[in-house]
């Protein structure tokens, strides 16, 4: 996800970055290296060496710090993101059950009532236009159980 501007917000001690969509915060005591009363943050832009991925930002001191765009959204709890995390670690168990297996992906995709061509896209970690129905389906077949845990969010 593009960058398109960031700000500093120094009432709320915080860059303010805008998305296509929506705009979020990061604070600053999130950032690495850390700004403080004694050496604030006293500029930050767009950072096109990483695709406008991300954002540097330059301390007082001069020394500089890079954020990048999935940090912002992690800290922020964008649900497509999450979503997007969801996928990834099902997407690499699934990869793991299957490489585990006895069954060809030929037998996989014929048990999903699918083409290879989907089952490789199902196993593809980098293709976030899947479904999370699928690929329940996909460890199914692989003989998983998926359990989601709900828990608080301090607890182990």
């Amino acid at each position: 996800m593009k960058i398109r501007s960031v700000s500093l917000n120094a009432r709320r001690k915080a860059f303010q970055v805008r998305l296509p969509t929506q705009v979020l915060f990061f604070p600053f005591v999130k950032a690495d290296p850390v700004a403080s009363t004694a050496n604030p943050v006293v500029a930050c832009r767009v950072d096109p060496d990483i695709g406008r991925e991300g954002f540097t930002y330059t301390l007082a001191s001069g020394a500089q710090g890079t954020v990048h765009v999935e940090q912002v959204l992690e800290y922020n709890e964008d649900p497509g993101h999450l979503r997007e995390q969801l996928l990834y670690r099902l997407t690499l168990a699934a990869q793991q059950k299957l490489h585990e297996s006895r069954l060809a992906k030929r037998e996989v995709a014929r048990l999903l009532a699918t083409s290879q061509a989907q089952l490789y896209r199902l196993l593809d970690q980098t293709n976030y236009r899947k479904s999370v129905d699928q690929m329940l389906a996909l460890l199914q077949v692989l003989h998983c159980d998926v359990d989601f845990v709900i828990r608080e969010r301090g607890a182990a």
